[in-house]
């Protein structure tokens, strides 16, 4: 039997509570022993998906926004829902420096950002039903040949 764990959270989408879902995902994390840039990049890339549920999906109506985390072995899964606006056109939407907010000084930077510090990141999204941003992370990738080379 693979070792596993996961837990699931929702909570209002307002921008003050980017910062728990930050603090929870990386809570949770910790059992894997991640190093400080491990859990850095996940907390990133944790905000930048949140960030884009509560301005993105909801916009100033204040809904639910889910995420659920699974560790398997040492993989770290974590994926963001809501069940907002949803997006048009996802390639679009990914491409490094497109905003649909460009008035709010919004730098398009999200799925460049979420994509930069985890191993993957897969978005499924329908308009008018949601967005789900799954993304994983591999923890301890390459501790084991570090420690078998400065032997």
């Amino acid at each position: 039997m693979k070792n596993t764990n996961e837990m699931e959270i929702r909570f209002d989408s307002r921008s003050a509570n980017e910062g728990f879902a930050r603090v929870a995902v990386a809570s949770f994390m910790t059992q894997l022993n991640p190093t400080v840039e491990e859990v850095a990049d996940v907390k990133t890339a944790v905000s930048e998906a949140v960030t884009n549920a509560i301005i993105h999906g909801y916009g100033d109506e204040n809904h639910k926004v889910c995420i659920r985390c699974r560790i398997e072995e040492n993989v770290f899964q974590v994926e963001v829902c809501d069940s907002g606006k949803g997006i048009e056109n996802i390639e679009e939407a990914m491409r490094p420096m497109y905003t649909t907010k460009p008035e709010q000084d919004r730098s398009g930077m999200g799925f460049a950002f979420m994509e930069a510090f985890m191993d993957s990141v897969e978005v499924e999204s329908e308009p008018g039903k949601g967005t789900r941003v799954k993304m994983k992370k591999t923890v301890g990738k390459g501790r084991e040949i570090w420690t078998t080379q400065s032997l």
